[in-house]
């Protein structure tokens, strides 16, 4: 029985730790810091000709095989003043630490180089993380050019994502982590793949790395469409209490604390708290009494010379009211307003608590051994009605789904960089263990949310996903490298159906090549052709039904593009891409029903600029094209329904470290099908925001104001057949939930 696996990584972790208790690898390198925080300073560039390394999130830059021809060696950064130093200056092999010092930083730092999986995409999101204000985990997914999110549930819900002609439902088709842990809940309640990000306070994001495509060895369930990987801070550069309000009674407050006292050299160690509380009535007629709380307790510090740990808890939890889908007809006809609700009694509860451990070993000939055990506690309780009375007309349709899980994990990545024959080759592998025990799946029909009418759904389910990854990137000239990978996923999967007292289980398995190929033409100009293949898993309870049988239906993929840098002050990335996606089953966990999917492609074209107008003032555009299709279907009946064929978004940012910093963005989706026919569509949307603040090193204070034009628009759509309780019969049109208003905000923070 599969929740007896529940112990082994327990044992797996201990063993490990006696093996980093034993290992220790004299090194060679050097640390860079900031000057001014006495952090660590993560992709930094040292090179001299074709030797080129980076700085890893600890600060460290090996050089192990540096040749003794190379006497002097220049360092680059993103946001700090570059820096050359002499190589017979230092001993290297006492780690001596390089400080660098901060500036406001320019377009001409960037460095056109992709190094591994997040390489083509790294300057172009350093820009925007440094660049533009976010209030919300949500808002840092916008950080992905191409990615739209919308909130359809009150604000508590995890929201519903669009991607490269998808409409991803709630993560089925994107791989998002934080600090290694997964966010995507597998045999979900609600939806396979649900990835709730409410639980990342964004002031604590360190970074955020990602991809587009299944091309990557180290990312396995749900990386289609791409990945989306969030980094946290190790260390706080000060400490901070921030406080904001803003119409519809919505109050923020966040703080940061340095547990451990600050010193002036480089930190060894840093043991730092973290804080949010957020309330608000938000702008629907009835009133969503919407209440997050956030708390996280991160530990990072050196084990002994040659490993650094870094442990973190932290605890979410949410509770709130929601207004959900409202038909187009009782809009236009009066009944209710814009923002105004049928069944305003949907809503719901959610929280969860993470206890993570990472291990970062540096072994002999500068590879390095990462070990990760995580362990998180869920809970989830969700109340909606998109029906209203078309299948009970007296007590009408709400649902609740409702489910408790433990989700334990273990990963272990090794990289190391060596010679093969003449060649350069970096060597990358891994072991990726889950295992999610989830009890008491639940889809029920209910009253005001205090009745219980009926079961539909009810069970508990064990999912076991085991992957192993290897990939081997050649550097066959200084201008060209190729990568290729395999990677092999097994699941078992096991469903306890506690209505039929039935039991089911299966299992299946599945191979992912890689094969991608990068070339550097010259100091302005990459070009890449990346190829692979990705998969997503199906609902626990589907794969039971099929007995393990195309549950895990693969994508192959191909990307063409490049990264060209424009004169000194601008970047362009571009790509045209495919994507085909083999048959499917999907679990509808709104009804609790298995529907089959057919084969599908989606092809496009990406293209993402950023350009410095004068020193501090940047422009930034990003537009994604692409048309997405059902194979078997016949012509004019093969739409997507609510895939986005056409989305852009863009803005002017001026930023510098202190004095006043600002933003204008705009976000633009095109009009959509709603239906395979294309008869029926959702309606595009244009909407802009802005952001005014004034920093100092004492403190910081800003005002944001959300869709500055008051532009009346509809942020999820869905074509739906529901009945109206003075109906006689169901009617199908699109359902919609209204996005923000006119909404202004504003924020003091206090640097202590």
């Amino acid at each position: 029985m599969l929740r007896n696996l529940t112990l082994k990584p327990v044992f797996l972790l201990i063993t490990l730790l006696c093996i980093h208790g034993t290992v220790s690898a004299q090194r060679t390198g050097i640390y860079a810091m900031d000057s001014a925080t006495m952090l660590p300073i993560y992709f930094v560039t040292i090179a001299n000709g074709d030797f080129i390394r980076t700085s890893d999130e600890n600060g460290f830059i090996d050089l192990s095989d540096l040749t003794a021809d190379k006497e002097t060696l220049a360092l680059r950064c993103f946001g700090y003043k570059p820096a050359t130093i002499n190589v017979s200056d230092l001993n290297l092999t006492q780690l001596p630490t390089i400080y660098l010092q901060p500036k406001v930083f320019s377009m001409d730092e960037i460095v056109v180089e992709g190094k591994g999986n997040k390489g083509i995409f790294s300057p172009i999101s350093n820009v925007d993380l440094k660049l533009r204000p976010f209030t919300s985990a949500q808002d840092v997914l916008r950080l992905v050019p191409g990615m739209f999110i919308g909130q359809h549930a009150g604000g508590g819900k995890a929201e519903q994502i669009f991607l490269r002609g998808f409409d991803i439902d709630h993560g089925t088709d994107v791989n998002i982590t934080v600090d290694g842990m997964p966010v995507n809940m597998v045999s979900h309640a609600h939806g396979q793949g649900y990835a709730d990000l409410h639980f990342v306070i964004p002031e604590f994001i360190d970074r955020v790395d990602f991809n587009k495509g299944p091309y990557f060895a180290d990312k396995g369930n749900f990386t289609t469409a791409g990945f989306v990987e969030f980094r946290t801070k190790n260390q706080l550069d000060n400490n901070f209490v921030k406080v904001e309000g803003g119409q519809f009674n919505t109050l923020r407050a966040v703080t940061g604390i340095n547990v451990l006292p600050q010193g002036t050299e480089k930190r060894n160690h840093s043991l730092f708290f973290a804080g949010e509380a957020f309330l608000s009535d938000n702008y629907f007629d009835s009133e969503q009494n919407f209440q997050r709380f956030n708390g996280m307790l991160k530990y990072h510090g050196n084990l002994h010379r040659a490993t650094k740990i870094t442990a973190t808890l932290s605890g979410f939890s949410s509770e709130w009211l929601a207004s959900g889908q409202i038909p187009t007809r009782a809009v236009e006809s009066g009944q209710i307003g814009f923002y105004g609700a049928i069944d305003d009694t949907e809503g719901g509860k959610t929280a969860r608590y993470n206890a993570n451990l990472e291990l970062l070993t540096n072994l002999a000939g500068g590879a390095t051994f990462k070990n990760q055990f995580f362990y998180s506690k869920y809970a989830f309780e969700l109340y909606s009605n998109f029906t209203y009375f078309a299948a009970d007309s007296i007590n009408g349709d709400q649902i609740r789904q409702k489910e408790s899980r433990d989700i334990f994990g273990y990963n272990s990545i090794y990289k190391k960089q060596h010679s093969l024959g003449r060649f350069k080759s970096h060597i990358m592998a891994g072991l990726q263990i889950r295992y999610d025990a989830i009890d008491d799946v639940e889809l029920s029909r209910t009253k005001n949310r205090t009745t219980v009418l009926s079961n539909i759904k009810l069970g508990d389910v064990d999912e076991l996903n085991i992957g192993a990854f290897y990939s081997q990137k050649l550097e066959l000239s200084p201008k060209l490298d190729v990568t290729a990978a395999v990677r092999y996923d097994y699941f078992n999967n096991r469903y306890a159906d506690q209505l039929t007292n039935l039991t089911d289980q299966s299992h299946s398995e599945i191979f992912s090549p890689k094969l991608n190929f990068n070339y550097k033409l010259n100091q302005a100009v990459e070009l890449y052709c990346l190829n692979g293949k990705g998969f997503h898993s199906n609902d626990s309870r589907v794969a039971v039904q099929q007995n393990g049988e195309r549950v895990l239906p693969p994508a192959y993929g191909t990307d063409l593009g490049g990264v060209f840098k424009l004169g000194k002050k601008g970047i362009i990335q571009s790509a045209f891409w495919y994507l085909w996606l083999d048959q499917e089953f999907i679990y509808v966990g709104d009804e609790g029903v298995v529907e089959a999917g057919g084969r599908t492609r989606r092809f496009g074209y990406d293209l993402t600029v950023r350009y410095e107008i004068v020193s501090g003032l940047f422009a930034d555009v990003n537009v994604s094209l692409a048309k997405p299709r059902a194979i078997d279907a016949p012509e004019g009946m093969n739409y997507l329904p609510l895939a986005p064929q056409f989305t852009s978004i863009g803005g002017i940012t001026y930023k510098k470290m202190s004095g006043f910093n600002g933003s204008l963005r705009y976000r633009y989706m095109a009009d959509r099908a709603a239906d395979e026919s294309n008869q029926i569509q959702a309606e595009g949307y244009f909407v802009m925001d802005c952001a005014l603040n004034y920093t100092t090193k004492r403190f910081e204070a800003g005002i944001s104001v959300q869709n500055i034009l008051n532009t009346q628009w509809k942020e999820t759509q869905f074509l739906t057949e529901s009945r109206l309780s003075d109906e006689v019969a169901p009617v199908e049109e699109i359902h919609f939930t209204p996005g923000t208003p006119f909404f202004l905000r504003a924020s003091f923070t206090l640097f202590f």
